[in-house]
């Protein structure tokens, strides 16, 4: 029963990535070769290569670990045994030569400590470069995404303008099809930012957690632009009989 629950805890990459794959399908059945299929499509590509990374991310790297504490093991014993060769004579030694050697001792071990450090935190550096380039490649095509939706203004199609200019978008939908290219996108978004969150699922560094709340609020503010437009269209929009013919497509 508590492993039937966890199921439900965590965010399945293999489920998103049946869920791009059934949008992509609703996409071309709905806009047969257009261009917000090839996103979807890109996308699913990319969700394909965020479920590899983000699984090899959260495992832990136990050849790596190894590798790092050997190093570290040998550099201690190489000064443990460096500090051994060490020879004082009471008789010989003045104040000044202890505050060299008590400096000397700090210098060493502040260099110790650093490269120890440094080792210690190898793993987590290329899991967050990893994690950081994949993230910019989501960061890019939610802006693609955007780019889809921007000339898809309401208020020209509900309010039926017929002056344009030889540079105006084409805008050859009916209200219906715009309300579902408009769902489509907030879904891409949506997903977008689903993807990015299997970064940190189970890889808890403060700097890859940052470049995922970014996509998410980059996401967000850009599905806020789709769903204003969608309000305008939903409580102006009335059925026409050009979208009968779609009815029995899937949504």
């Amino acid at each position: 029963m508590r492993i039937k629950a966890a199921m439900y805890h965590n965010l399945s990459s293999s489920k998103t990535l049946e869920t791009i794959e059934k949008l992509g399908h609703r996409i071309d059945e709905r806009f047969p070769n257009s261009n917000l299929k090839n996103v979807c499509d890109s996308l699913l590509e990319i969700a394909r290569d965020s479920k590899a990374r983000s699984e090899w991310i959260g495992r832990p790297q136990y050849a790596l670990r190894v590798g790092v504490g050997l190093l570290i093991a040998i550099g201690l014993v190489a000064l443990a045994y460096s500090l051994s060769l060490i020879e004082l004579e009471s008789s010989r030694v003045g104040i000044s030569d202890l505050i060299l050697i008590f400096e000397a001792g700090i210098r060493d071990v502040i260099f110790v400590g650093v490269s120890v450090f440094f080792l210690m935190t190898i793993e987590m550096r290329i899991k967050r470069k990893r994690a950081l380039k994949a993230l910019h490649e989501l960061r890019s095509i939610a802006h693609v995404i955007d780019m889809h939706q921007l000339t898809k203004d309401p208020n020209v199609i509900m309010n039926d303008v017929s002056i344009i200019t030889p540079s105006s978008p084409k805008r050859d939908m009916t209200p219906f099809e715009l309300i579902r290219y408009l769902d489509y996108c907030s879904e891409l978004l949506s997903l977008t930012g689903k993807i990015a969150a299997l970064y940190v699922q189970s890889f808890r560094d403060s700097v890859t957690i940052s470049a995922v709340t970014d996509i998410e609020n980059l996401t967000n503010d850009l599905n806020r632009q789709i769903w204003q437009k969608l309000i305008i269209l939903q409580a102006s929009y009335k059925y026409d009989s050009r979208d009968s013919k779609r009815s029995g497509v899937i949504v």
